[in-house]
């Protein structure tokens, strides 16, 4: 016996707990499928924090999104009544002409976004931790600061429950088929039938739409938690910021302020290690913890002290970086969301509302559209089936 339902959300990770949510909010019957358990820790939305900002470095055309989705985050922790961001301040660091403070300083002007530029100095005697070189500088950002996934996510999947979505995990996808009249999913349960398929499947999505994986490269993604090794209370909120910091010698790390993890979270921004999410080694190696010692010993020197923990998440690239928020050409009820490059999950809140707008009226507000697929080359991306 087939289920039907308005529309079947694959993935109910940061995007599609978003997605769920935006759809059964507006009426529609949702049926939401994961592979894996509430709160799991294999893909790309776990690990205490993620950054948001608006001064965004990699293009001023998110700005517009980043602002809703700012409002977005402020109405969930509103109704569930919790912790989804905490705004700390950001500092953006690096060479005046590198891509950090460069980008972050263009959609800063651009959008009118409150900022300062402050030098090595600056940057010191307001954050003692901090040791940046002599020709560092920094756009600091009043409105940055972090977002909580594991609870974001936790309040749309509920929110999306309230609103009567139908949400199954540990239930994976086995097969789908879009016709002209809708899409039917198999799962070991079942077979549903919808008038819309939102996937939002993470480092797997391209193992589901076979006409995106050749724009979709999973990435090995390493975190630490650091024990400060004297002076921790320089790393409490209030007194550390949210930074990313750009580096011409070790490349681009970001961090946090400390918060409930034992420890104090830091990461390189794109490790280079290529990976199948199926298949990877979740452990933390020798040479991630000395890409990230020799990044605290020279920039946050009473950072350097013992490994609280570590984890490896997964970045998942486009060729520029840019996320992939579409319809599927071949069948339009099939809408996807991917690519997040190491830099989707703030606007999580917003991208649920996107692929809501695509599931159910076939367009999204027009400051999404650079985000179509179609900016890619016909040979680069070739139509494909699940």
């Amino acid at each position: 016996m087939t289920r039907e339902y308005d529309a079947i959300v694959v993935g109910l990770g940061g995007m599609g707990s978003s997605a769920a949510y935006h759809l059964a909010a507006r009426g529609k019957r949702v049926l939401g499928l994961d592979a894996h358990a509430p709160g799991h820790t294999l893909g790309s939305s776990h690990g205490e924090s993620r950054i948001i900002r608006l001064a965004y470095l990699e293009h001023p055309d998110y700005v517009p999104l980043l602002r809703r989705a700012y409002d977005l985050w402020r109405e969930a922790a509103d109704r569930v009544g919790s912790e989804l961001m905490r705004l700390t301040g950001g500092l953006f660091v690096g060479p005046p002409e590198g891509s950090v403070v460069g980008g972050s300083l263009e959609s800063a002007r651009l959008h009118g976004l409150d900022h300062e530029l402050l030098d090595a100095d600056e940057i010191h005697r307001r954050h003692p931790a901090m040791r940046p070189s002599e020709t560092d500088v920094a756009l600091f950002e009043p409105t940055a600061g972090i977002l909580f996934p594991e609870r974001c996510i936790a309040a749309h999947l509920r929110l999306a429950a309230l609103e009567g979505a139908d949400l199954r995990h540990e239930e994976p996808v086995r097969s789908w088929t879009a016709t002209d009249g809708g899409v039917e999913v198999r799962t070991d349960e079942g077979r549903y039938s919808a008038g819309a398929l939102v996937l939002t499947a993470g480092t797997w999505l391209g193992k589901l739409l076979a006409a995106v994986q050749p724009l979709l490269q999973p990435e090995r993604a390493p975190v630490y938690w650091l024990h400060p090794r004297e002076s921790p209370e320089l790393f409490e909120p209030g007194r550390f910021p949210i930074y990313i910091w750009e580096t011409a010698d070790l490349g681009v790390y970001y961090g946090f302020p400390h918060l409930e993890r034992p420890g104090v979270k830091l990461g390189l921004h794109h490790s280079g290690d290529l990976c199948d999410p199926d298949t990877l080694d979740r452990r933390a190696a020798a040479r991630d913890e000395a890409a990230v010692r020799a990044f605290a010993s020279s920039r946050l020197p009473a950072l350097n002290g013992p490994v609280a923990s570590s984890l490896v998440c997964i970045y998942t690239n486009t060729p520029d970086e840019h996320f992939l928020i579409d319809r599927w050409t071949e069948h339009p009820s099939v809408v996807y969301a991917g690519g997040f490059s190491g830099h989707g999950f703030k606007f999580a809140s917003v991208v649920g509302e996107i692929l809501a707008d695509l599931a159910t009226t076939g367009a999204a507000a027009p400051e999404a559209n650079f985000l179509r697929s179609s900016r890619f080359a016909a040979p680069t991306l070739q139509a494909g089936g699940p």
